[in-house]
């Protein structure tokens, strides 16, 4: 998984897991800078409302 399909993964469907942001977290040091500014992005949705934690359903 990169931190690209996971932002489109997560805007499609709403929701992010909580071992998504785990992963996210445990990567951030290897990100690029094109990609530190994704996950900030997901940071600002979930604190938005725009992104919800939760699971997603198959």
């Amino acid at each position: 998984m990169t931190l690209g399909e996971l932002f489109l993964k997560s805007m499609a469907s709403g929701v992010i897991t909580e071992q998504e942001i785990g992963w996210v977290a445990a990567q951030q040091s290897r990100f690029a800078r094109h990609e530190e500014a994704i996950a900030i992005r997901l940071g600002r949705l979930l604190d938005e409302g725009q992104i919800n934690l939760g699971c997603r359903l198959a």
